[in-house]
């Protein structure tokens, strides 16, 4: 992602990039927070080189089960194929604590991991041009450990969501 950016007068920025490159890092992740909306955390894992499948979602899944022990979890996902597959829904019916809820197709809005993943793109990433995957892949998950540790942006992202999850 190139964005503006501020440079001394008169010496323009360079950014060096490889094109024609398809070399990607995929991610999973969720916003976790109590019943209130309080104490959120962000949870992720990377994958490089691949999309994420089925058995990425079954095992970010088991993450989450043994991140929160002995409580009941709500999953809300998107329409994408992987969360909804028939080994997801195998894995579901022996983890009666883990609930899993769709959203709408077409509505990234209503999805608040949504709004993490583009303050990533356009704020912690932007105007990186990372010369390999593995340089990619550092960036990426310090960008992602430095988000964790704010906790005030992470419920930002849960606020903005047009949806109430937490009305009482």
């Amino acid at each position: 992602m190139v964005k503006r950016t501020w440079a001394p007068c008169g010496k323009t920025p360079i950014l060096k990039t490889k094109t024609r490159s398809h070399k990607k890092i995929s991610a999973i992740g969720a916003l976790a927070t109590t019943a209130t909306g309080r104490k959120p955390q962000l949870l992720f894992r990377l994958h490089p080189g691949k999309n994420v499948s089925a058995a990425e979602c079954v095992a970010f899944l088991e993450q989450l089960k043994l991140n929160f022990p002995g409580r009941h979890i709500i999953v809300i996902w998107d329409g994408l194929r992987a969360h909804w597959g028939k080994k997801v829904q195998r894995w579901r019916q022996k983890h009666p604590r883990i609930h899993l809820h769709k959203l709408p197709p077409y509505a990234p809005e209503l999805n608040p991991i949504e709004y993490a993943w583009g303050y990533l793109k356009y704020h912690e990433l932007a105007n990186l041009a990372p010369e390999s995957e593995s340089e990619l892949f550092t960036q990426a998950k310090a960008a992602i450990c430095r988000l964790r540790k704010r906790p005030d942006i992470l419920s930002s992202f849960i606020r903005h969501a047009p949806i109430n999850f937490f009305a009482r």
